[in-house]
């Protein structure tokens, strides 16, 4: 019930995991379509950028504020710094505190005036402001560092050679604000090299009990996850894409003009296999680089062919084979039996 520093930052990283789900999903997949050239509608959707800056950001941020709170000389308390959130956050439309100078919400007794409250993607979250400096100075692992230096174990003071007096840096640690935000910083940029699946878990109800299906817990999680735009996306585009030579590969069995090998470009032996099969015009169309299929049933049915294929063409393999060795076999028989007749002619 009471988010302090922790629950802020956690927020903040499930705020940066969900725009590069945006990125990845929204944004990069309808801008595919227009790369390819293929006909498109653009599908608005909320993207969370705003609310990352709001948190992150250099100069206005909170985290910058909350570290410029840390640093500064002078007396530095959590109601400074929710005094600071409050000139510079003011007027941002995510951003909710009563002791600020927007009047929106002076009469909002839900908000206590030592609180301040962020309209996050999943939802408003409230945050006790006490204990936020503290927090973010993080000044036990240095102390922690010193204390352990001085024991007498060996082994012990090995593991904190930070603690020596003669090493002890004089300037500031890092806050533990700005530790996590360049933490999350290379996870984003890790995850950006790379082509993450998103597995989305609905939770059914708040008893954990089997059989029992909240509605309105579930249809609250899908609204927030984000997935309601996600399918808006992937119903109006297209389910599946593939370029077009790894696809002409795979399904080049199912035409004789394509099979065993198509002398041409790509691009015009899927034209020629599309065609061959009568798939309807409206389940796929023609990008730049790649063949995009619309209606999962169409590749499903694809796979279909492609399975009975391979079975006709093992049985013809081993008829084949089985052909080859029994005249094989035969030959071999014929050719002893006019040997043996000769002789036996011989002697006869």
């Amino acid at each position: 019930q009471d988010n302090s520093f922790e629950q802020f930052i956690i927020n903040y990283c499930n705020e940066k995991l969900q725009q590069i789900f945006i990125e990845l999903t929204l944004k990069e997949e309808q801008e595919e379509y227009i790369r390819e050239g293929i006909e498109w509608t653009h599908i608005e959707y909320f993207n969370n950028a705003i609310i990352c800056d709001l948190i992150e950001n250099n100069q206005t941020g909170i985290l910058a504020m909350l570290d410029e709170e840390c640093l500064r000389p002078g007396t530095v308390t959590d109601d400074t710094f929710l005094e600071k959130l409050n000139q510079v956050c003011a007027t941002h439309q995510h951003f909710e505190s009563r002791m600020s100078k927007c009047s929106r919400f002076l009469n909002d007794t839900s908000l206590p005036h030592s609180c301040f409250r962020i309209q996050h993607y999943a939802g408003k979250v409230m945050y006790q402001v006490e204990g936020f400096v503290d927090k973010n100075n993080d000044l036990l692992y240095r102390d922690l560092s010193q204390a352990m230096w001085k024991a007498n174990h060996s082994l012990i003071k090995a593991l904190f050679p930070e603690g020596n007096p003669a090493k002890i840096n004089l300037k500031r640690p890092p806050t533990a604000g700005s530790q996590f935000k360049a933490s999350v910083a290379t996870l984003m940029k890790n995850l950006q090299t790379k082509n993450p699946n998103y597995i989305r878990c609905i939770k059914p109800n708040d008893k954990k009990a089997a059989h029992i299906f909240n509605e309105a817990l579930v249809c609250h999680q899908i609204r927030y996850l984000g997935l309601l735009e996600n399918v808006r996306v992937r119903r109006a585009g297209y389910a599946f894409r593939q370029p077009y030579e790894p696809c002409l590969e795979r399904y080049k069995m199912l035409c004789k003009q394509t099979w065993p090998h198509w002398r041409g470009p790509a691009r015009a032996g899927v034209e020629v296999l599309f065609n061959e099969l009568r798939i309807p015009e409206e389940e796929f169309s023609f990008g730049r680089s790649k063949i995009f299929i619309r209606n999962p049933r169409t590749l499903f049915k694809l796979e279909d062919l492609r399975k009975q294929r391979l079975e006709d063409l093992a049985t013809l393999i081993g008829k084949i084979y089985r052909g080859w060795k029994c005249r094989t076999h035969f030959l071999l028989m014929k050719k002893c039996q006019v040997v043996i007749a000769s002789w036996y002619r011989r002697y006869s």
